[in-house]
């Protein structure tokens, strides 16, 4: 039944002018709308990602949102470049070099929107 259904994933935000400023400059979304209902959305890849107002925010100790992408490495400079700062693990089962963790067919990277939220970029090297 939803196998066709468009996703929306939802992040609560506790300041919204400081989290679009983020999406914007930082990640480099573009063509945002604000809703009747408060929702500020953006589409992205075919998906949606709507911030809505939460006052206190809530913060998951998971990921969020992963953007898979086509050079891991280029793309953390790129996002540095805006700004983006990422996370480093030293885990015994998560360990990153360069900000990248290597997984069986996957390279990932994370790092923390302005609210807390955790997000991700990822590469599929069995692609590559």
């Amino acid at each position: 039944m939803l196998t066709h259904s468009a996703v929306m994933t939802m992040l609560p935000v506790m300041d919204m002018e400081r989290a679009r400023a983020f999406y914007e400059q930082g990640l480099g979304l573009k063509d945002g709308v604000l809703r009747a209902d408060g929702k500020f959305v953006y589409r992205v890849g075919g998906t949606v990602i709507a911030l809505f107002p939460k006052p206190g925010g809530t913060k998951a100790e998971h990921t969020a949102i992963s953007f898979e992408v086509a050079d891991i490495a280029a793309s953390i400079e790129e996002l540095k470049g805006r700004g983006v700062v990422f996370e480093n693990y030293d885990f015994p089962d998560l360990k990153t070099v360069d900000h990248v963790y290597t997984h069986g067919t996957e390279k990932a990277a994370w790092f923390k929107d302005t609210e807390g939220n955790y997000l991700c970029i990822h590469q599929d090297i069995a692609a590559a």
